[in-house]
């Protein structure tokens, strides 16, 4: 049985009633708000486009659409992504914007996250441009220039609440992911180890790289251990090397991502905050821990 999911940004909802319940009167189905103005879904559904009369009701609109299934819809392992996902920035560019080259960091960054070069060597050329940085700064950096994705706290907490194992996988810094794993509230992280001498980086990452492949067996292996079949499992994530996750879990989420991974994934959220990923399982807002 499919549902059918609207959600929109919490901070500036965009959910119009009349328009929801035109949507409804099109394609059928019965209607149970998860979150007034914010969020809703329709329930068994009649029409064999709703998908698409939907998208087309709302394509003027801040509005998400997405279709699941109603069975397995809550997830019991989460694995996200960091940079641009559960954090607004890329920490890369904010340590580039330490030695002023941030838009040289930052253009490679972007191409990579659109999968126009290779991720490894694409990580090695950056890394090597941050070579002198000293810690404190990095730390520095950590403190003052990094924000928390909307959401994303209230995401982890309610699906660890409900039983679910999260997992931080970052092709960013273990400075970054584990600190930030620990705050959001994160079971555990993993991501790349920048190299030290005499506590100034040395312009390396230590081997092996986590990379997209990383990603995709952190999500095998953590459905094996903890005797999940990966419809149990959902993934998120904005950059090409998220993809391959996204694509294996039974619900892998594109968030404020590239056209290559909105294109490909089987869910996307343009508007919302992570929270959208709740509304998606079924979650209502009563349900969320905060």
């Amino acid at each position: 049985m499919s549902v059918l999911v609207l959600s929109t940004n919490p901070a500036n909802p965009e959910l119009d009633n009349d328009l929801v319940n035109q949507v409804k009167s099109d394609i059928g189905g019965q209607l149970n708000w998860l979150q007034q103005d914010v969020a809703c879904e329709l329930i068994q559904i009649k029409a064999k486009d709703g998908l698409e009369t939907a998208q087309t009701a709302f394509a003027n609109h801040a509005v998400d659409v997405n279709l699941v299934e109603d069975q397995k819809r809550r997830k019991r392992l989460l694995i996200a992504d960091m940079d641009s996902t559960m954090i607004n920035e890329e920490c890369i560019d904010e340590l580039g914007d330490a030695l002023g080259i941030k838009a040289e960091i930052a253009e490679i960054t972007a191409r990579a996250m659109r999968g126009e070069l290779d991720f490894e060597a694409a990580l090695n050329a950056r890394v090597k441009l941050l070579k002198g940085l000293p810690l404190d700064r990095i730390k520095e950096v950590r403190r003052e220039q990094i924000s928390y994705a909307p959401g994303g706290r209230v995401l982890v907490q309610t699906m660890r609440a409900y039983g679910a194992y999260t997992a931080l996988v970052s092709g960013g810094f273990t400075l970054f992911a584990d600190y930030f794993a620990k705050r959001i509230g994160f079971d555990e992280a993993t991501a790349n180890i920048l190299e030290f001498e005499d506590d100034i980086l040395t312009g390396t990452v230590a081997r092996p790289i986590v990379g997209q492949d990383t990603k995709l067996e952190k999500l095998h292996g953590l459905a094996k251990a903890h005797k999940l079949d990966l419809s149990q499992t959902m993934a998120v994530g904005d950059g090409a090397n998220d993809l391959k996750m996204i694509k294996a879990a039974g619900m892998g989420v594109a968030i404020h991502a590239k056209p290559v991974v909105a294109a490909e994934a089987q869910y996307c959220f343009n508007h919302s905050d992570l929270t959208g990923l709740l509304f998606l399982q079924g979650f209502a807002d009563e349900d969320f821990i905060r």
